[in-house]
C-alpha cells in the first residue's frame, strides 16, 4: 500500500494544479475571483464545502494521532492541504504513516 499512497499523492498534486493553471491562465492570479469561482453555483459550492469540511476533519484526525504518538507530525500535511489540496495531503500522510511502521 505504501507505494500506492505515494503514487496517489503525486497524482493528487498534479491533477488539481492542472485545473489551477487553467484558471490562472484565464483570470491571472486573482484571489477574489478564485474564491468567487469556488462558490459560483450550488454544485461548485457543495464540492467546496465538502472538501473544506473533509480537510478540517483530516486535521483533527492527524492531531489526535500525534497525541496517541502513532502518526507523523501534521504540519507538513496541513501545508500540502492548503497549497495543493486534500487529494495530495491525505495520501502523503498515509504514505508517511506506512513508512514509519
Amino acid at each position: 500500500m505504501k507505494k500506492l499512497y505515494l503514487l496517489l499523492a503525486v497524482i493528487g498534486a498534479i491533477v488539481p494544479y492542472f485545473f489551477f493553471f487553467q484558471f490562472i491562465q484565464a483570470e491571472g492570479i486573482n484571489i477574489s475571483a478564485f474564491v468567487s469561482a469556488l462558490f459560483v453555483n450550488g454544485a461548485a459550492g457543495g464540492f467546496t464545502a465538502d472538501v473544506l469540511l473533509s480537510s478540517f476533519i483530516f486535521w483533527l484526525f492527524m492531531f489526535k494521532q500525534v497525541k496517541e504518538s502513532s502518526g507523523p507530525k501534521p504540519y507538513l500535511f496541513i501545508v500540502l492541504n492548503l497549497t495543493i489540496g486534500l487529494s495530495c495531503a491525505l495520501p502523503a500522510y498515509l504514505y508517511a504513516r506506512e513508512k514509519a511502521k
